[in-house]
């Protein structure tokens, strides 16, 4: 027996616009909106097409009234395609993000936060 990793859930004060911000970074598009709840994925989630493979994850934003206070635990990481890092570093900062120094130094990756402050990286690209 196993699990399937079906969904990433965020905390968050403002859940459509984090679900906005990442639908753009991931282009997903909204697949529930329950105002306090907003869930973003690149495909529908049904039982069949679960049990059938792994898929990537969906990401849900639920509005929660505390802040972020420190560091994430866990975090997002990114890998762009079709598009330089330095590019894709440039997309993400007019979507909203920022660049962010953990005390990380000189790395092959590219720390950010999303618009309310949660870290991402943005990994060395795959581009042709």
């Amino acid at each position: 027996m196993t699990s399937r990793l079906l969904q990433v859930t965020v905390d968050c004060r403002d859940p459509h616009r984090l679900a906005r911000f990442w639908a753009a970074v991931l282009d997903y598009t909204v697949i529930e909106d329950k105002g306090d709840q907003v869930e973003i994925a690149s495909w529908e989630p049904t039982v069949e097409a679960v049990r059938q493979q792994p898929m990537p994850s969906t990401v849900m934003f639920i509005r929660v009234p505390e802040g972020k206070i420190t560091k994430n635990r866990l975090h997002l990481e990114v890998i762009p395609f079709d598009a330089s890092q330095a590019d894709e570093v440039d997309r993400l900062i007019a979507l909203g993000a920022n660049r962010v120094d953990l005390g990380q130094g000189d790395q092959s990756w590219v720390v950010m936060a999303d618009p309310e402050g949660n870290e991402f990286c943005v990994l060395r690209s795959i581009a042709p």
